[in-house]
């Protein structure tokens, strides 16, 4: 009878440790479970938080409360006991933690067990970490500097085509290299016939996508396929470019006019000479004989841009003042073409800005050539001649860029 008693004992405390291992193991699974799903939540928050918090600093706000609001709204709301939410900039610890453009939250989660009381763990305690990156906008030369920009983010290979050297161009480019935008994985740039590129040496030709070459050895240097892509519209603010009074033909003169906005043909018959400032032009511009001026700005709202083979150009942009190095520039809701040319004694000096627009290098035989950084949709160079291009950042537009927020490992 003893011996039954005991026995039963022995299992009644057999069972008991049993039922605690069983608890246990429910206790790791439902309570563990609870807290991956709480460590995932926690680390959504704080991403979240950071984004926040950066976008508040960008804008001029109280990036602490944008944290806190935004963890508050996924679930944290900071209050000191099931969770606390803290904001350090620079960060607490990670390879960013003495830039001051860094921002990082922890989140520190505790989170109540069920079943783990038994074996002793009466809390879960998460701690989720992000950092997000603010840079502030800043004036500085587009898309790093490259001479000649196609902007266009896609394309294909048989009338939507992003750059396009072809019949007996070359385009003989210093002072920076081409940056092709386009992801198309054939023929993002094409080379055919005897169009060449030819770039000093240190420079490079940039493609997002992949090239279609007909002749390898009339590119210099070789393609560089894989470039980073920029987004569309491009991450940079346009200028601001506007004419406050009308342009007038002068009355003593009337080679000359004065700058302003213009509603008729541009340039008006006879005139020659540009005063300095800012021409407003409603009909586009369709130069064909001699024009030149000096510190001018040229915003064609409506019509497309001809510059044409015989023409004698001698234009160049302002060196002073908000748009400095801006020359000629079609906002983006005009994408009209843009046709370059001019005769052997031209010289252009200034930023082409159009990114709206296909823009045709067709030629100009001058040594002097275009003294530009030439941005548009897409680039074509066709014709025969030797186009002289020549990059300088002294001379050319340098745009405010968008401010950027990103997280960061």
């Amino acid at each position: 009878m003893k011996n039954n008693l005991f026995e039963r004992g022995q299992a009644l405390i057999i069972i008991a440790l049993v039922l605690v291992g069983l608890v246990g193991i429910v206790g790791l699974v439902v309570d563990g479970g609870r807290g991956f799903l709480d460590r995932r939540k926690a680390q959504n928050a704080a991403d979240a938080a950071a984004l926040a918090s950066a976008y508040a600093r960008i804008k001029g706000g109280d990036m602490v409360t944008a944290a806190l609001n935004s963890a508050a709204e996924n679930g944290y709301n900071n209050d000191g006991t099931t969770n606390v939410v803290v904001l350090y900039s620079p960060p607490k610890d990670g390879p960013h933690s003495h830039d001051v453009e860094y921002i990082q939250i922890i989140i520190t989660s505790h989170l109540d067990t069920y079943f783990a009381r038994v074996i002793g763990r009466s809390k879960i305690t998460n701690t989720a970490k992000a950092t997000a990156r603010t840079k502030q906008a800043e004036i500085k030369e587009i898309l790093h500097g490259s001479a000649v920009i196609s902007l266009a983010p896609a394309s294909n290979c048989i009338n939507r085509l992003s750059f396009w050297v072809h019949g007996e161009a070359t385009l003989d480019i210093s002072g920076g290299g081409i940056f092709v935008n386009s992801n198309n994985q054939t023929c993002a740039l094409i080379q055919q016939g005897s169009g060449s590129l030819r770039l000093d040496e240190g420079y490079t030709i940039d493609v997002v996508g992949k090239a279609s070459i007909q002749k390898t050895q009339l590119l210099t240097p070789n393609v560089t396929a894989g470039a980073a892509a920029v987004n569309y519209p491009p991450p940079f603010f346009m200028p601001k470019v506007g004419c406050s009074k009308e342009a007038e033909i002068s009355l003593v003169d009337p080679t000359s006019m004065s700058s302003g906005s213009w509603g008729d043909d541009f340039p008006p018959p006879g005139v020659t000479h540009l005063d300095g400032g800012v021409y407003c032009l409603d009909h586009g511009m369709h130069v064909t004989g001699a024009l030149e001026g000096n510190n001018v700005i040229f915003k064609v709202q409506d019509g497309d841009v001809r510059f044409s083979s015989g023409a004698d150009i001698k234009l160049d942009a302002p060196n002073a003042g908000d748009n400095a190095g801006l020359l000629l520039y079609l906002p983006m809701d005009n994408p009209s073409k843009v046709v370059l040319n001019g005769g052997a004694g031209s010289s252009i000096k200034g930023t082409i800005l159009a990114p709206a627009s296909p823009i045709l290098i067709k030629g100009m035989d001058s040594k002097t050539g275009f003294h530009s950084q030439i941005i548009g949709y897409t680039i074509e160079a066709d014709g025969s001649s030797n186009v002289v291009i020549v990059y300088n950042a002294e001379q050319n537009f340098q745009a405010l860029s968008m401010p950027e927020i990103q997280l960061s490992e």
